[in-house]
């Protein structure tokens, strides 16, 4: 079977009637293309349309955003080169990144892959082209001396022996997209439980994000709102917040970016939470104290 091929981001963007705190972080997204130039891998899953950083940089403007961390898409496997291509050209300063390693990947290159800002590595059990979550604690170990975090996109409700074993990880964890368990099943499922006491722990991390891969609605789907609320009650100082931009691979219609940042008004309904979540919290796990 061919690979999903994707719609572009919505255009143009409506600007949020929220107004974000200073230094806020959007800490999920990604940049795509040229294809001419930063060719994808094979297998995968999808082919987006080009995404380029500049787009993305208006993007910013437009909401408020003023640091970023870029996620390395499965579509490029370990091939870095378009996300260290856009870091390079991001603010000086302002841009983080999560690579994709596997357990072999030298000592050597991680640390050029850390002097260049990264400061994870993610494992994609959705996708082709991700690392093996069989791999997750040898990589984990293999991270560890530089102090980066392990970010994993699952279906928590399909994982949850290996949300028992992060438990036991030497490094932070990170869950992308609130866990991507399917809205349906509810907060009481064990699985959304067993993430609620990783977060209470204090080495789990959870993004606020893509709540249209896992909600049975569309926007503003409020079958998710429930699942924030818990994860804010349980520990806000663990969350952290991200576009996903430009929202690669999904079913439902295209978000407004806008639109998806008035979310927050509901999701951190306080300026404390949006201050603790999108800039005080971001810059902990980012290590954005370090950047000039």
């Amino acid at each position: 079977m061919s690979e999903q091929r994707c719609d572009p981001p919505a255009r143009p963007v409506t600007p949020p009637r929220l107004s974000l705190p200073a230094g806020a972080c959007d800490c999920h997204n990604h940049v795509f293309g040229p294809a001419a130039i930063f060719p994808y891998a094979q297998p995968r899953s999808y082919t987006p349309p080009d995404a380029p950083l500049s787009e993305y940089m208006a993007l910013h403007a437009t909401l408020g955003v003023s640091r970023s961390v870029i996620v390395q898409p499965s579509v490029y496997g370990a091939d870095h080169r378009a996300t260290l291509d856009a870091m390079r050209t991001y603010p000086v300063g302002r841009m983080r990144g999560v690579a994709v390693i596997d357990a072999d990947t030298s000592m050597e290159h991680l640390h050029e892959l850390h002097a260049a800002g990264i400061r994870g590595t993610r494992i994609n059990v959705l996708f082709k082209g991700g690392a093996s979550i069989a791999d997750a604690r040898r990589i984990a170990e293999r991270v560890a001396p530089l102090g980066w975090h392990v970010q994993f996109l699952i279906d928590i409700s399909q994982a949850q022996e290996a949300l028992a074993e992060m438990a036991s990880f030497p490094v932070d964890v990170v869950i992308d997209h609130m866990g991507h368990m399917p809205a349906a099943l509810g907060t009481g499922h064990a699985a959304f439980q067993s993430l609620l006491r990783m977060l209470q722990g204090g080495r789990c991390w959870v993004k606020l994000s893509g709540p249209y891969r896992f909600s049975a609605e569309e926007f503003p789907y409020r079958d998710v709102d429930a699942f924030v609320q818990a994860l804010v009650h349980c520990n806000p100082e663990r969350l952290v917040w991200g576009t996903d931009w430009p929202h690669p691979a999904i079913s439902k219609a295209m978000p407004d970016d806008g639109a998806l940042v008035d979310l927050l008004a509901t999701w951190l309904p306080s300026e404390r939470l949006r201050q603790q979540v999108l800039v005080d919290n971001a810059a902990r796990l980012y290590d954005f104290s370090s950047l000039a």
